[in-house]
């Protein structure tokens, strides 16, 4: 898209023109702990409290129409496990890979990407993809503080074909426009993955410091917009003007009865209530979280369960809110990169 008008209050997460008042303003959420995000700095906008942030003027009318078409994919919130996130030092390998399927320019890294010995694809117990799924390849590159994040990975035969790949550079403070406007990463929405995804660590700490990983079906994102800080839609969206655009931040009601739940959830719920749900892709299961194959903490510890897969069932999508999301940024399939 080219000439664009885009507001930059992406970073600040702030009111960006709105004066609507959230409707629970009065509702104490009680304090964070101070833990500290993993992934950028904490003005990143994923890392930002937007528990008393204005509600966008639409938020009613895509709360409803969400309702309307079911609410969740699944109709409730399931937890999506699979995602692995790996570290890699100075000994990792960095190999090059050929582009295959879903690799766009100039959207699109080609670089040699750090691949960790005994490390795993998304939904995988390895390198290898077995099936035509998503197969997210995700290493932090601790020596250079870089994210590597590839979509439709497959390594067979030693072999490496990737599709599209988005490095992140985790020292930087990106604009409002990220990677570049119209551009596409390894999600639908131009997004960096690990900052989104909770861990089974930070529930265990007892607080998830920034915003989480959530998706929708393409009927239920709406078509041909976005917001920002998403940089990117896609054409597969057949949502109606009742739907979130891509980019959309939604929270958790602040009054919901969140001691009612299950610990672990506890935990995830109130991370939703202070720092809400950022829609960064397409599918049937809501939320995102961390593989525990490589965290200390593990989701299922012997007969203890810290976090099952339904254990948030019980929030519908009319106890969400849309956060003020700023202008609808028109997608035309053109990525101009700023980097």
């Amino acid at each position: 898209m080219r000439g664009a008008a885009i507001i930059l209050c992406a970073w600040a997460l702030v009111a960006c023109g709105s004066d609507t008042e959230p409707t629970d303003q009065m509702v104490v959420i009680p304090p964070s702990s101070g833990a500290a995000p993993k992934f950028f700095s904490a003005d990143a906008p994923w890392n930002s409290d937007i528990s008393k942030a204005p509600l966008d003027a639409e938020s009613p009318k895509v709360i409803a129409g969400l309702s309307a078409l079911g609410g969740f994919g699944s109709g409730s919130i399931i937890i999506d496990f699979d995602f692995h996130v790996l570290t890699a030092d100075e000994t990792t390998p960095m190999l090059t890979f050929t582009e295959g399927p879903g690799f766009y320019e100039p959207d699109c890294d080609f670089m040699p990407v750090p691949v960790p010995p005994n490390g795993a694809l998304e939904g995988q117990v390895g390198y290898q993809c077995l099936v035509d799924r998503d197969c997210h390849l995700v290493v932090h590159h601790v020596p250079s503080n870089r994210l590597y994040e590839m979509w439709r990975a497959d390594i067979t035969g030693g072999i490496f074909k990737g599709g599209c790949l988005a490095v992140w550079d985790l020292t930087r403070k990106y604009p409002a426009t990220g990677r570049g406007v119209g551009c596409t990463s390894a999600d639908a929405a131009g997004f960096p993955i690990a900052p989104l995804l909770f861990t089974a660590d930070e529930v265990a700490a007892g607080e998830i410091p920034h915003a989480i990983r959530f998706i929708l079906p393409n009927d239920r994102i709406r078509r041909g917009v976005y917001v920002a800080p998403a940089t990117h839609s896609t054409s597969a969206t057949r949502g109606s003007a009742s739907t979130p655009p891509y980019g959309a931040r939604f929270r958790l009601r602040a009054d919901f009865p969140v001691d009612l739940l299950p610990a672990g959830a506890r935990v995830v719920a109130r991370a939703l209530q202070r720092h809400g749900m950022f829609l960064a892709d397409g599918g049937s299961k809501a939320l995102t979280a961390q593989n525990d194959r490589f965290t200390k903490a593990k989701w299922v510890d012997g007969n203890k369960t810290m976090l099952g897969e339904r254990d948030l069932a019980v929030l519908q999508i009319t106890d969400f809110q849309m956060v003020e999301g700023g202008p609808r940024i028109p997608f035309v399939g053109e990525c101009e990169r700023n980097q």
